[in-house]
């Protein structure tokens, strides 16, 4: 992997970038009936790696329940010593996170002007 700058992608669907960070693309359904599959995704880079990038610009769904999954796997990934980035946000992921005040605990990058 050293040396490649061109993202890598695994069997399990996760991609690794040149830095080495994981990156876990989240379902374009994002509430509760998804919420042991992507638990279980986060948990298994939550051992991989200290550097995990989200990428959450397919969302068209998110519910308290999901944002509640992240704004815990974030604490713990900080806790571990990890970051937390995005590769995108979704205006669905944008609006559920501004609704509940969690945008800032999700450190979600900025939404564009419209």
């Amino acid at each position: 992997m050293a040396g490649k700058r061109a993202a890598k992608q695994k069997d399990d669907g996760q991609q690794l970038v040149a830095d080495g960070a994981a990156v876990v693309v989240l379902p374009a359904d994002c509430r509760i009936a998804a919420q042991a599959a992507l638990k279980a995704e986060l948990l298994g880079v939550l051992e991989k790696g200290a550097i995990v990038v989200l990428d959450g610009s397919q969302v068209e769904r998110a519910d308290t329940a999901a944002l509640q999954l992240l704004v815990l796997f974030r604490r713990e990934l900080q806790a571990r010593g990890g970051r937390l980035g995005w590769r995108g946000a979704s205006e669905a992921i944008n609006e559920a996170a501004g609704l509940l005040g969690l945008a800032q605990i999700l450190e979600l990058p900025a939404a564009g002007l419209a």
